[in-house]
């Protein structure tokens, strides 16, 4: 079983590991396959109008599938590789480990925000934009231009009180937790996040940019943090409800899994 670190705690040699997987997926071109399925599941479908990914109660679930899809891509590469997690309420600066030229390399430089650091680097020929959705060929930040501050502890902790998973109408004006910690009410935490590195973050395909992974991964460890906290409140919904992905519906593109079969994340990965 996977056990998820916070990625200031990675070894020199497990980030390196996980740096060299990414890449590796990159090389095979599986990577970009991931960018294709979120940049696809980032508004409603076409056809139907329902909600997957964003705005909407499977936002967790959904997000939690995708994360441990890249996992597993990960592990097939290197099976010691597990994605690290990362906590934005200590590491606040573009001064943070996170963003050393040995792990996920630095800001964007100024004018075209062009990351210049690390492996992600366009110079370094290794990270191609291959689904692009601004037309930039390269890797871009902007850390702390989008807005200021990154979410703090207390931020976090107000989210985490919130004791109901969602409510009508199910969407970016819900009540409930999931919405707060996407971002739409409250502290304004995951949605935040994405602007305030800037660059492909902003975008559907955000996760052209490695960080998606150990962001999303730490948004998923609150979700578990606030089920611990909250053992009696259950996703919702949890009947069928129109444009909505209810408890025991298959979520696109996998239609094999349902937000209940990713209640339990311990099933799958423990964070430490």
């Amino acid at each position: 079983m996977a056990d998820r670190k916070n990625q200031a705690d990675l070894s020199a040699t497990e980030r390196r590991d996980f740096v060299d997987a990414v890449l590796e997926l990159k090389r095979q071109g599986r990577y970009d396959e991931f960018i294709t399925t979120h940049n696809a599941f980032i508004l409603s479908d076409t056809d139907t109008g329902e909600r997957t990914g964003h705005r909407s109660p499977s936002f967790l679930p959904w997000h939690r599938r995708f994360l441990l899809q890249f996992e597993q891509a990960l592990q097939s590469v290197n099976p010691a590789v597990t994605l690290p997690y990362w906590d934005w309420t200590v590491d606040r600066t573009p001064r943070s480990s996170l963003w050393s030229d040995n792990f996920l390399g630095g800001d964007g430089r100024s004018g075209d925000g062009r990351v210049t650091t690390g492996a992600f680097a366009f110079s370094g020929g290794n990270w191609p934009m291959n689904i692009r959705v601004d037309g930039r060929t390269f890797l871009r930040r902007a850390l702390g231009v989008g807005v200021r501050e990154l979410p703090t502890r207390a931020d976090v902790d107000a989210v985490l009180a919130i004791p109901t998973y969602d409510a009508s109408p199910w969407n970016s004006r819900s009540g409930g937790f999931r919405n707060n910690v996407e971002g739409w009410l409250g502290p304004n935490l995951h949605n935040r996040v994405h602007v305030w590195v800037g660059g492909q973050m902003t975008t559907g395909a955000s996760p052209n940019d490695p960080v998606f992974w150990l962001h999303h991964c730490f948004i998923d460890k609150l979700w578990a943090d606030w089920q611990r906290l909250h053992p009696g409140s259950a996703y919702a919904p949890a009947s069928a409800t129109r444009n909505v992905i209810a408890l025991g519906d298959t979520m696109k593109p996998w239609n094999d899994v349902t937000p209940q079969d990713m209640l339990d994340h311990t099933q799958f990965y423990t964070y430490r």
